[in-house]
């Protein structure tokens, strides 16, 4: 149906620049032109034309899909084709996103309901008004406009709030990551996502001020060279490459055209585009610097990717604030795993000080402290290993574990630093700071030279001088007998029996004449032992050997451990005895009940001071390493005689290897050295008992962790032949 009235603009209603959009006209009806193309042109509507057949419209609206907010389907010569048009659009646009209009002459009511039960928003029945028609139009067209304005805020909203949820996603695992390369390479990948780009690239700052390939999103070998901050031959800052720009000036850089740029040198990436057939056109270069602003790497991007067209261009400016966001992230949680490694390291190495400190202490534990746990981390790690028996289902759960481990095998001994040198290398009975049978034999000495002077003076008294030497000869024989004996008893090399001690007591009730104050020239210490006793005469006779009052040094209230710790030892009532028969009655070694108190009481400091050290939660189980080598599995060990039920296996661990690195060294003075077979017969011993544990013995010998560890620290011709499955037989308990 044609229009009988004359073609006039629509009515001057503005339409915003924002809200305009492409009015699909759908129409095979000749006069659809002067009704309704040239008013719209005429009011500066974009129009599209095109047949009213669903082909044509399909490939209309696929060719404008991002533009067409409104569709007007002529459907004066046909309505059935039109209504299966709007029917096939409904399917895929609502009504909001996509209005349909139906142009239509006078149609009956049941057209009408047909159409807008298809999906048609509006039936405009002409001839109409022009006004109207414009003003209907209009109406339309701005909901659907407003409705993509709307999208499109929507969809760029979403966008903001994923990116915005990935950089928190982002923090989140960055709190939680642990190794540094996995951190560096999920932020490299969160940031090509969060850009769409097609790489990148993280340095590192080194100590030495420069930067270093840690990691890139691509396959490709990392450079092993490093970029120097400054020219090594001027001094001057290497500005000239964008990433130490960015790292010198702690400033992101943008560059559209790497083939453009002239403020930096980027013939090294012109060059990997010629050797790689790639082509780099973008970089976006952003500095990581955490809270201190000290910038410690650099982060590079490569080619922003179009999303539609997936052509290489530049970077979104608007999309710098972000990236830098994501670089702070980064540096904050770099920085922490960097502080938290510094602070371990430094935390390991004081304690491979401290454990060296001890063993340079004295050649009495040559490389104890040291060997020990590298005894301790080889059988910790056969154990692991293991994938039956017993010892299947243990193992350490994580890179922490281990670590708790080899800080408490380190410290094993950390208590030792309260033990004098004098009681650990006491080679002899009367040892103190010096052997003191240089004391007695110098009464010895003295004893003889009377022996000299009474001879001489019976002589002058008129005495056979035959007769006075005969004398002098016994008495020097008995006293060299004498010093020669003590002096064995000193060496402490083997057991004492009774004939021995009644001789010893014998002859210390031999008596010699001292001459001189001995209270003079004392320490304050050792002048408060004098306290009390009475003044002698001089010249004062004296016992050839004494157990004097002053030679007990008495143990103050303070050194007597808290009952708290739960330590369940005997303590001997004096610091110190130096008496000299006491000493010398040693029935075995050299060490007295309270020296031997003070060697085992390395343990008890050891505990004391670790379990009130605040070590962090990843390490709350290191004074039970450390503090337990000493305790045996029936419940009778040293300082808590604690019981098989209360003694881990790594701590079970610690004991094999610190009895065994015991007894294989090679370079302690006071033993000899041990054939590797004798040293395994003395723990198959220990197992024998249930003192240490067996399955780990065994496993010891049949993962050849003995072997191992005898290659590395002991002397070839200690290393003999040993039938491991003969001794794992019969040091089985009995």
């Amino acid at each position: 149906m044609t229009s009988t009235s004359q073609p006039r603009p629509l009515t001057s209603i503005d339409v915003e620049p924002e809200l305009t959009a492409r009015i699909l006209l759908c129409s095979t009806v000749p006069n659809v032109f002067d009704v309704l193309v040239i008013p719209l042109l005429e009011n500066h509507y974009p129009l599209e034309i095109c047949a009213a057949d669903p082909h044509a419209i399909t490939a209309a609206l696929r060719q404008h899909a991002h533009s067409v907010g409104m569709v007007v389907l002529d459907a004066r010569a046909d309505l059935q084709g039109p209504l299966d048009v709007v029917r096939a659009l409904r399917t895929t646009c609502s009504s909001v996103a996509l209005p349909i209009i139906l142009l239509m002459d006078q149609a009956s009511a049941d057209d009408q309901a047909r159409a807008i039960e298809a999906g048609a928003d509006e039936l405009l029945m002409l001839p109409m008004a022009q006004s109207m028609l414009a003003l209907r139009l209009r109406n339309l067209h701005q909901r659907s406009a407003l409705h993509r304005v709307n999208t499109t805020i929507r969809s760029d909203m979403q966008a903001h709030m994923a990116k915005l949820d990935m950089l928190i996603e982002n923090g989140m695992m960055l709190s939680m990551e642990r190794k540094a390369g996995n951190l560096c390479l999920h932020t490299l990948i969160e940031g090509q996502r969060l850009l769409h780009c097609d790489g990148g690239t993280l340095f590192l700052m080194t100590p030495e001020r420069t930067l270093r390939f840690a990691e890139r999103t691509r396959a490709d070998a990392l450079p092993v060279h490093e970029i120097a901050l400054t020219d090594p031959s001027t001094g001057m800052p290497n500005d000239r490459y964008v990433a130490v720009h960015v790292a010198l000036h702690n400033r992101a850089v943008l560059i559209d055209d790497v083939y453009a740029e002239t403020r930096f040198d980027l013939s090294g990436t012109r060059d990997f585009d010629r050797r790689s057939s790639y082509r780099t056109v973008s970089l976006l270069t952003v500095p990581l610097a955490p809270r201190n602003g000290e910038v410690i790497g650099v982060m590079q991007f490569m080619n922003a990717i179009d999303p539609v067209t997936g052509a290489h261009g530049p970077f979104q400016a608007d999309m710098l604030k972000l990236v830098e966001a994501l670089g702070a992230q980064a540096a904050v949680a770099l920085d922490n795993l960097q502080l938290v490694d510094a602070q371990k390291n430094m935390m390991e190495s004081m304690i491979q000080v401290l454990a060296t400190a001890i063993d340079a202490k004295s050649p009495y534990t040559g490389r104890h402290c040291e060997r020990v746990p590298t005894l301790a981390m080889m059988l910790a790690r056969a154990a692991c290993d293991t994938t039956e028996g017993p010892l299947a289902s243990f193992d350490f759960a994580g890179e922490d574990a281990w670590y708790e481990f080899r800080v408490g095998a380190w410290l094993h001994d950390c208590g030792k630093v309260t033990t004098p040198e004098h009681v650990i290398d006491k080679g002899t009975k009367l040892e103190t700071i010096h052997n003191r049978l240089h004391e007695i034999r110098t009464r010895f000495e003295v004893l003889l030279r009377d022996a000299t002077i009474a001879r001489l003076t019976s002589q002058l008294a008129g005495v056979d001088a035959a007769t006075a030497e005969t004398v002098f000869d016994i008495e020097q024989k008995r006293l060299t007998d004498e010093f020669s004996f003590l002096a064995a008893l000193n060496i402490g090399g083997e057991a004492i029996d009774t004939a021995r001690i009644e001789r010893l007591q014998a002859i210390a009730q031999r008596s010699w004449l001292r001459h001189f104050d001995d209270r003079i020239g004392l320490s304050p210490e050792e002048s408060k032992r004098y306290e009390g006793l009475a003044l002698q005469t001089l010249p004062a006779r004296e016992f050839l050997l004494a157990d004097k009052s002053h030679h007990v040094v008495p143990r103050s209230a303070d050194l007597i451990p808290d009952p708290a710790f739960g330590f369940k030892v005997t303590i001997p009532e004096a610091l110190y005895n130096y008496g000299e028969v006491y000493n010398l009655s040693v029935p075995r070694g050299t060490l007295t009940e309270e020296e031997r108190f003070k060697i085992n009481e390395h343990m008890i400091h050891g505990i004391m001071m670790l379990e009130r050290m605040n070590f962090p939660r990843s390490l709350q189980r290191v004074p039970e390493y450390a503090g337990t080598h000493h305790e045996t599995l029936d419940g009778q060990g040293y300082p808590r005689r604690l019981n098989a039920s209360q003694l881990s296996i790594p701590a079970r661990i610690v004991a094999i290897a610190d009895i065994f690195e015991a007894l294989s060294a090679c370079d302690r003075p006071y033993k000899s050295t041990k054939m590797l077979s004798e040293t395994l017969q003395i723990l198959g011993g220990l197992k024998r008992r249930g003192l240490i544990d067996g399955d780990l013995f065994d496993l010891f010998l049949r993962s050849g962790v003995h072997l191992d560890y005898a290659h590395r620290f002991m002397l070839p011709e200690q290393i003999d032949t040993v039938d491991i499955e003969a001794l794992v037989r019969s040091s089985s308990p009995l």
